[in-house]
């Protein structure tokens, strides 16, 4: 039986604003600037995770065509693999060699492409792709709307390794178009942009980020949340980091104070004291005093940390300490999870995290959550 050939694509600039609070790196001024505040490549390291994975799972069985230089050539070449290369070797690469090289993979018939990247890239590529050929996310972004994406890096391998050797089936799943210049101003705009064939296995691709309900019992829901937070968690001389969303900006509401709804804020004494903050941010406010981490987990997917949230990195977390994390959410919310999800790019913190979590779903009351 001859070998399957599957194609990488990897975008090097894709998830590199997260660290430093960009929320994403579409566009080179915001590039240039993500650079200016020390942001570092996130998305080789990524496909280097994947394509370790890959290689433990189907060692010799697959053909690999890649994209030059970074766009996927020194990946494959640092995991270990033979590959085909095509494309040019550039310093700096664009959507447009995103788009050039899919094309190019699509006219060599691969049997699935793969890429690294976030939402815009997975347009970047719908738009040269369609419905013609199978495709799937390694998550590299800094907001991952689009339901294209594994869970992690290791996932992805062993999607592609079932898909290629047991014939996953094929369905068809939702790319989105988050306007990014938008998300960095603390709006969230987006809308159904195409549909992508991805190989179908829900315990190992995330689903559709869903939007926040406005609704008078999610209201109240998440002011009781709140409340309990308050009354009963909230300590004086502690740093509280707050992650993105509806059901942590009401703690800030509560308390007259203003929380940015799709940026990392930091409480202390009942006091929004930083709003929308880098990871050097947290690192220095958090030295030598107590620190706790509050999250809630993006609906309809379940992550607390990997998504939209990069800011709060494994060395925050490991600052803080994972029994200093603190997950509240709505109950429609927890109704809509099998799980919660970790993916901080660091393999070893994901496990240690992976288990149960308690989740304050009302005033005094918790829920017992496994954590993937």
């Amino acid at each position: 039986m001859s070998k399957k050939c599957i194609g990488l694509i990897v975008n090097p600039i894709a998830g590199m604003g997260g660290l430093v609070g960009l929320k994403g790196t579409d566009g080179k001024e915001i590039l240039e600037k993500a650079l200016s505040l020390g942001a570092k490549p996130v998305a080789p390291g990524r496909a280097e995770t994947f394509l370790s994975h890959l290689k433990d799972l189907i060692d010799g069985e697959i053909d690999l065509l890649v994209g030059a230089g970074w766009m996927g050539e020194f990946e494959a070449q640092k995991a270990g693999f033979e590959c085909s290369v095509m494309g040019q070797r550039k310093e700096r690469t664009t959507a447009r060699d995103t788009k050039e090289i899919s094309e190019k993979m699509l006219e060599s018939k691969v049997s699935l492409l793969v890429f690294c990247g976030g939402d815009g890239t997975a347009r970047d590529i719908l738009d040269v792709i369609g419905l013609r050929l199978p495709a799937l996310g390694v998550p590299s972004g800094v907001k991952m709307h689009s339901a294209v994406f594994a869970a992690t890096p290791e996932g992805a391998a062993r999607v592609v390794s079932r898909f290629l050797l047991e014939g996953l089936p094929l369905r068809e799943t939702e790319v989105m178009d988050v306007d990014e210049e938008a998300f960095r101003e603390g709006r969230l705009s987006a809308k159904l942009y195409g549909y992508m064939l991805v190989p179908y296995e829900p315990e190992l691709i995330q689903g559709i980020k869903e939007t926040s309900l406005s609704t008078e019992d999610e209201l109240y829901n998440q002011a009781a949340i709140a409340l309990c937070f308050i009354e009963k968690i909230m300590e004086p001389e502690t740093v509280y980091i707050l992650g993105p969303g509806t059901t942590t900006r009401a703690i800030a509401a509560l308390l007259n104070e203003r929380k940015t709804l799709l940026g990392v804020d930091l409480l202390l004494n009942g006091k929004i004291i930083r709003h929308d903050v880098r990871e050097a941010d947290i690192l220095e406010a958090i030295k030598s005093k107590r620190a706790k981490i509050v999250v809630t987990p993006i609906g309809g997917q379940g992550f607390i940390f990997g998504r939209g949230n990069q800011q709060i990195s494994p060395r925050v977390i490991r600052s803080v300490g994972p029994e200093n994390i603190i997950v509240i959410a709505t109950k429609h919310k927890i109704r809509g999870l099998s799980c919660l999800r970790v993916d901080t790019g660091d393999p070893e913190l994901d496990q240690m995290l992976r288990g149960y979590m308690r989740v304050i779903v009302d005033y005094g009351e918790e829920c017992l959550i496994p954590v993937k």
